[in-house]
């Protein structure tokens, strides 16, 4: 079994989530994050009992802190990711950092 942690989201030009920032938890040591689709993120998720949690930037202490677990959700039409179903301000990662900018710079 693995964890991760997901802190940020890249989004296509309709604003559909399609990557994720990806670090791997070893003990209490969280890796820099990686880049990776979201079909990569819903295969890591699904083999081994693997399981998420956000990871959120705390302005007021400067620090990141761990947020909500994630899921895998099943439509009819596909499988995504979401966080804490009841809040809609964390639902779907949207709160997390979105990283398209950075790509679009050059």
């Amino acid at each position: 079994m693995t964890k991760f942690r997901i802190s940020g989201v890249w989004k296509d030009s309709n604003g559909v989530i399609t990557h994720y920032a990806f670090h791997n938890v070893y003990g209490n040591k969280t890796t820099g994050a990686k880049k990776i689709s979201k079909i990569e993120a819903l295969r890591l998720l699904e083999e081994n009992n693997n399981s998420a949690y956000t990871l959120v930037w705390d302005y007021s202490k400067a620090l990141w802190i761990i947020g909500e677990k994630v899921e895998i959700i099943k439509s009819r039409k596909e499988k995504y990711l979401r966080s804490d179903p009841d809040n809609t301000l964390t639902n779907n990662l949207e709160h997390l950092i979105d990283f398209t900018w950075m790509t679009t710079l050059y």
